[in-house]
């Protein structure tokens, strides 16, 4: 039999049998093609965790892909690129159709276009079936509107797939939103006995990746010591109903909340599995829609689960795809400052950074809060470089995939383009992670310290970054109050903070 001359290409967060990718496949004159391509855990400096994780969960596919006959060509430990590797095939093959799935990455997703018009390809890129909304659905909804939020998007989503809403399409519970009654902290106590989720022993292909990792990749940052992750479809789902049975729960009461020694708290800890494409979202709000019935669960943690799936999740693949190129580019403030060293060893005397670096450098995770309000708040006080602080969260979280990675952390952690989705920048003092966590218990600096040796460094460069954008914080109702808080320090303390600022600003390494 000839060689086939359609190449399904699939990549390394597409692992789904039933995917968009393999819809019509012709066993007769079909073949897959996956790589693994070393480059691509080298572009951005990637953790040891999350390229064991992509190693494990393909070579895990590519087993499923043999075993319901599918033809297929696996190369492992390429050093070519993954476009490179795919060339080669074609050409050696003969290869006239190209299928694949729209990569979640758009510099691939050019590179592959470029490849099919070079070498005269016929390429059926099929949007990802992995989503509620459509690119076009998407574009239809941005149309003729002056800001883009999430709140009235996450409206539309729940009323076009009836999703906690009634009959006459109204929310249940009498509102949309409940997330101020899902930002608490745990006791002064702690956080007290937490279900740990799922764990899963690595198997002998999970210990083959994890050999090959240590041997390639002995360099790259982090921790592979303690692998768990889910890595193929039935261990997907054993972490959703685990999930939604024992820790549900207490998700969304405390899902802002932070403690040492508690990387996961009560967080689903789903999102990798989510985007390798091992759960379908449908799935993972079917699980929790169940439990919130047969449990009688809290109305407030169930829409808050929803709204990070529903909304948030399809909102920021939504904007990455209207937004790029331009959005890895966009430097709003202009911040040029290198990333901090301890960004990649945790070694610095900021306990909140310790804490959330150091989990990361281990795991390969933190939740929200954690990137949102410690490492990307601290990222946008220190005036760090966007695109250096960008590259550190695609390649230090397991879950990171530039979709996902890049809307949440140029976009909200770090107000790159301005609020083109976000209605003000995030930003906080030493006094919210002291509300939110002990953190501040253990640490050198004192939160409620504005200057001087002792004072957080983060409360020094929160009112530094308010007083050099006063007039901006000013203009907005959302910030107002925020500048209202400088009227009570006077202008000699103010200049002590500027003062002290500057020194932190040219010591960073130095935390």
């Amino acid at each position: 039999m000839n060689s086939p001359n359609r190449l399904v290409l699939i990549l390394g967060d597409q692992l789904d049998l039933n995917g968009a990718a393999l819809k019509n496949f012709n066993f007769e004159t079909d073949e897959v093609f996956m790589v693994e391509s070393i480059p691509e855990a080298q572009y951005v400096w990637s953790h040891k965790a999350k390229i064991a994780l992509f190693l494990s969960a393909m070579r895990h596919f590519a087993k499923s892909l043999k075993e319901s006959n599918h033809p297929l060509t696996y190369i492992q430990g390429s050093h070519l690129s993954i476009v490179e590797a795919l060339k080669e095939k074609v050409i050696q093959d003969r290869i006239t159709h190209l299928i694949c799935v729209e990569p979640g990455e758009w510099r691939l997703k050019q590179q592959i276009e470029v490849l099919s018009k070079e070498l005269d390809l016929h390429l059926d890129m099929r949007e990802d079936d992995h989503f509620f909304c459509s690119h076009q659905e998407f574009i239809a909804w941005t149309a003729g509107k002056k800001e883009l939020r999430l709140e009235y998007f996450y409206r539309l989503m729940r009323k076009t797939h009836d999703i906690l809403v009634d009959a006459d399409g109204n929310p249940e519970g009498g509102q949309w939103n409940f997330d101020q009654d899902n930002r608490k902290p745990y006791s002064k106590k702690g956080p007290g006995i937490i279900d740990e989720p799922v764990m899963f022993e690595p198997d002998s292909i999970t210990q083959e990746v994890i050999t090959f990792v240590k041997k390639n990749y002995s360099s790259h940052p982090g921790s592979i010591e303690e692998f768990w992750w889910p890595v193929n479809r039935l261990q997907a789902l054993e972490a959703l109903n685990y999930f939604v049975e024992y820790r549900l729960r207490n998700f969304g009461v405390y899902q802002d909340a932070m403690w040492t020694k508690t990387p996961y708290g009560w967080h689903s800890i789903l999102s990798s599995s989510l985007n390798l494409k091992l759960l379908n979202p449908r799935e993972v709000i079917s699980a929790v829609l169940v439990a919130w019935t047969k449990y009688s669960l809290d109305i407030a943690t169930i829409e808050g689960f929803i709204r990070q799936i529903l909304g948030w999740r399809e909102f920021v693949r939504g904007m990455y795809y209207l937004d790029m190129p331009q959005m890895a580019q966009d430097n709003y403030y202009a911040h040029q400052r290198a990333l901090p060293s301890w960004y990649w060893n945790g070694k610095t005397h900021m306990a909140c950074m310790q804490d959330a670096i150091g989990q990361t450098l281990q795991y390969g995770y933190a939740h929200h809060i954690q990137r949102l309000m410690v490492t990307g708040n601290f990222a946008l006080l220190a005036e760090i470089l966007p695109s250096e602080v960008c590259d550190w969260y695609l390649a230090i979280y397991v879950d990171a995939i530039e979709w996902v990675e890049l809307p949440n952390t140029a976009g909200m952690a770090l107000f790159a383009n301005g609020g083109r989705f976000t209605s003000k920048p995030y930003i906080a003092s030493g006094a919210y992670i002291k509300r939110m966590s002990n953190y501040c218990d253990s640490c050198k600096y004192k939160p409620d310290v504005r200057f001087g040796e002792v004072a957080c460094p983060i409360t020094t460069l929160y009112w530094n970054f308010l007083i050099k954008h006063r007039s901006q914080f000013e203009s907005s109702p959302r910030t107002k109050l925020m500048t209202a808080n400088l009227k009570r320090i006077s202008d000699e303390d103010q200049a002590l903070i500027v003062g002290h600022a500057e020194h932190l600003l040219n010591n960073l390494d130095n935390l």
